[in-house]
């Protein structure tokens, strides 16, 4: 995942773990080997982060000019 450092990356699928919406899997192999997947807790969120998803596309252009204006009053 480009730009999460390997730390921050482990500490998020702890949280994710301990949330019951991740399941980690070790397998003993040189080096060792660690599996994540979803529950199905995790799968429930599916519909709900796919609304989030379309949202977000069908706004992305509200979202950008806000964000435009809000750099051009910042730095009046």
């Amino acid at each position: 995942m480009a730009g999460a450092s390997q730390k921050m990356l482990t500490q998020t699928l702890r949280a994710l773990e301990r949330d019951g919406l991740v399941k980690r899997t070790v397998t003993a192999a040189v080096p060792v080997r660690v599996d994540y997947e979803l529950t199905d807790l995790g799968r429930s969120l599916a519909p709900v982060l796919g609304a989030l998803k379309s949202w977000a596309e069908d706004n992305i252009e509200h979202i950008m000019a806000a964000r435009d204006a809000y750099e051009v009053q910042a730095t009046g």
